[in-house]
């Protein structure tokens, strides 16, 4: 394309570069308007499995099915209730964040986390005690996702914790997540120390019941409005939920001070909630998983449905591949640190909540919230920026989940492994780092991109199952 290089007028056209900025910067220098595009050929060898994605037939129609279904899931919080009642845990059986993984390649804070939970059973007395039931193979780990449902962090689930079960009347699901402890050194980043197990225990004798009996009162709440509403009041909905936490507790609180339980539970369990930034979070990431269990199982489709960690792995799984998990080692966020931890303390990325990436909000919606750049890193054009990046590798725009700034433009939803690919441009996730070692509690919070081997596998699978 030739261009003039003085005297530019409205209608002349503007240079768009990508590869070597040397060119862009001698652009610049004639007075040229240009636009550098960061623009990354996909990895070597993907070019056949690739074209063979993109060429096939099914994939516009249940791509776009894949998305429809997502976008039209509901998410009523229907009961609150102890993991055995409503998934039929056994002693011994533990769920946990991510991909599967046994106890030899476990991270130190899901290690943690699942010591703190067999001292949480009774299954053992002290922590070694504990550590050498789980390194024997003396109970059972299994995901979460196997089970419907997400952990946050670690993402430990033993029988006699509380969760929240989620229901999508549309598709006739039902979702589930543990109660949120609060900061620090909680249960999820892995910690175990005596507080932790107290908090928990009151957590199963106290909070769950007077949040079961509030919500009885009050009947269910429409959490994806709740979503739809706190985007538009400045939280993206994975790291940033002030404004999810207070419309959750304003729907609750008629119920929780009614409860029939002495005053002072019910003033520790109000107290409790009110003073958790992260009350509602437990509730967006089984709202977004019920959005992705929609989009299940369409053939031919390449959106993902699950993206998961479990601080060694990093793993997704893809509508039209089914069940079957695509992992790569998982990276390490970088961002700020609490105190005077650093980048050497943080334990490379874990938990399910990249469920709410997966179903379009945490880090596909900062442009919504950018004051989540104060918690995790970055700046106010990097957030809004990292929201447009999403558009280029997903599917469509959410029609109730919209971005004010952006014109209240739909968020970015239903990721395309392969538009990842060709682009080379991964999903952004913002997300909390636990530390390295066991025990040792949440050190920070940043930003995370998947490893881009997920991806490559993912499509692979999608090529081989095109029909011939």
């Amino acid at each position: 394309m030739s261009v003039p290089l003085h005297g530019l007028l409205a209608t002349d056209p503007v240079v768009a570069t990508s590869g070597v900025a040397l060119f862009a910067d001698a652009l610049r220098a004639q007075a040229v308007p240009v636009t550098e595009v960061a623009w990354r050929p996909p990895p070597a060898g993907t070019e056949g499995p690739l074209a063979r994605v993109m060429a096939d037939p099914r994939r516009a129609g249940a791509n776009a099915e894949a998305v429809a279904r997502m976008t039209a899931a509901g998410a009523e919080l229907v009961d609150v209730a102890p993991a055995a009642e409503v998934l039929g845990l056994r002693p011994g059986t533990f769920l946990h964040a991510g991909p599967p993984i046994d106890w030899e390649r476990a991270s130190g804070p899901l290690r943690g986390a699942l010591v703190g939970a067999v001292l949480l059973e009774g299954l053992a007395q002290t922590p070694e005690e504990a550590e050498r039931r789980l390194a024997a193979g003396d109970v059972d780990l299994e995901p979460c996702h196997h089970h419907g449902g997400v952990g946050p962090m670690a993402g430990v689930v033993s029988p006699s914790m509380w969760v929240y079960v989620l229901r999508d009347e549309v598709h006739d699901n039902l979702s589930w997540c543990s109660l949120n402890e609060g900061l620090g050194k909680v249960l999820r980043y892995g910690a175990y120390g005596p507080e932790v197990i107290k908090r928990l225990r009151w957590m199963g004798s106290v909070l769950g019941p007077i949040l079961r009996q509030a919500l009885r009162s009050v009947g269910p709440v429409d959490v994806r409005a709740v979503i739809a509403q706190m985007l538009q009041m400045g939280d993206e909905g994975h790291n940033r939920n002030r404004a999810g936490s207070l419309l959750l507790l304003r729907e609750l609180l008629p119920g929780m001070v009614t409860a029939d339980a002495p005053s002072s539970d019910v003033a520790e369990a109000v107290r409790f909630s009110g003073a958790n930034e992260h009350f509602f979070l437990n509730l967006g990431m089984p709202a977004c998983k019920l959005a992705t269990l929609a989009a299940e199982g369409i053939p031919g489709s390449s959106v993902v449905t699950t993206m998961a960690r479990n601080g060694t792995d990093f793993g997704i799984r893809v509508s039209g591949t089914g069940e079957q998990w695509f992992t790569g080692p998982a990276n390490t966020p970088e961002g700020l640190f609490l105190g005077d931890y650093g980048p050497e303390d943080a334990n490379p990325d874990i938990g399910d909540s990249a469920i709410t990436e997966t179903a379009g909000i945490g880090g596909f919606a900062m442009a919504a919230a950018p004051a989540i750049v104060r918690f995790v890193g970055g700046d106010v054009p990097f957030a809004l920026a990292a929201t447009r990046r999403m558009y280029e590798v997903t599917v469509g725009e959410h029609p109730a989940y919209q971005v004010p700034v952006l014109g209240f433009r739909g968020t970015p939803v239903g990721i395309d492994v392969a538009s990842v690919v060709r682009t080379g441009e991964l999903p952004q996730i913002n997300t909390g780092m636990a530390g390295r070692v066991a025990g040792t509690g949440q050190v920070g919070a940043g930003l995370v991109t998947p490893p881009a081997e997920c991806f490559v596998g993912a499509l692979e699978a999608l090529a081989a199952a095109v029909p011939r």
